[in-house]
């Protein structure tokens, strides 16, 4: 489960069955999850632990059997703790293509709203969710019949919920200018983290201050730009020390890091240990 290559532009499962399961534990290299959206809808369900979900500027602690719908376009990430979850990434516009008043209805409803909801699993959308992600785990013949299903019914529910379209903000995509700001530098940090780049460099990304890109950037994802830069170049180097035989040193120059003593020092303050540490604890 590469988190790390989250965009826009990925394909989620088969032409026919445009959906994808991703289970991810501590034993994983992409266990925290960096921010990142798609323009899939996604399904988050915790198994075990708990997960701090950052996401629409706000933080939530999901728990064990609590799961989080979140709409196409969101910018999100988390940091689980002790924690064990699954994910299901699908296209749900591939689900009206022979219907164009499902389609109608269906953008009419959601196609101005960002809200990531979060549901117990003893409420209806939770104990259909996890009837999706129970169907998409056990696999065999007619899962997909199981999974569509399942889906099918839980936009239903969600539909019921949704405002009537009169009662709707006047102004639906308010905000929306700063998301796709946002994005352009979570983009070039994705694109560009192994190279020098500096608060000034991500601030005319953005076509803001290196003062508003900070109190913006903060507002949606807890971090600077810099701190997250830093903390996006230690997961990539963490992939790399389970991963590869690199040197701690080529690794921390191949991420960006120009200084193995302070790459060390950022690694540990992220993970809570050193690098070599941490590549011992992978091969165990």
């Amino acid at each position: 489960m590469r988190f790390l290559s989250y965009h826009e532009r990925r394909t989620r499962g088969t032409f026919d069955f445009p959906i994808e399961l991703y289970h991810v534990d501590a034993s994983h290299p992409r266990y925290e999850m960096p921010f990142h959206w798609h323009m899939e809808t996604e399904l988050l369900l915790v198994k075990s632990g708990s997960f701090c979900l950052i996401a629409d500027g706000g933080e939530s602690v999901i728990g064990a059997g609590q799961s989080v719908y979140i709409p196409s376009g969101v910018v999100h990430g988390g940091v689980p703790s002790d924690c064990t979850y699954e994910c299901v990434v699908f296209d749900a516009n591939r689900f009206f293509e022979d219907s164009n008043i499902l389609r109608k209805r269906f953008a009419d409803a959601f196609g101005g709203s960002q809200t990531v909801r979060i549901f117990s699993p003893d409420g209806r959308e939770g104990e259909v969710i996890l009837d999706i992600f129970g169907a998409m785990e056990a696999g065999g013949v007619g899962y997909e019949f199981e999974t569509i299903g399942s889906l099918w019914r839980l936009l239903g529910l969600l539909l019921r919920e949704c405002p009537e379209e009169g009662s709707r903000s006047s102004n639906p995509h308010a905000g929306a200018s700063h998301a796709e700001q946002l994005k352009d530098v979570l983009r070039m940090i994705r694109s560009d983290y192994k190279k020098e780049l500096t608060l000034d460099d991500l601030a005319r990304r953005a076509g803001m201050s290196p003062r508003y890109l900070c109190r913006v950037f903060r507002t949606v994802t807890g971090h600077t730009p810099v701190d997250y830069l830093n903390y996006y170049r230690v997961e990539c180097s963490a992939e790399l020390l389970r991963g590869t035989d690199e040197s701690i040193t080529e690794i921390a120059l191949s991420c960006g890091f120009s200084d193995p003593g302070y790459f060390s020092r950022t690694f540990r303050r992220h993970k809570g240990c050193s690098p070599s540490e941490y590549r011992k604890s992978a091969e165990k």
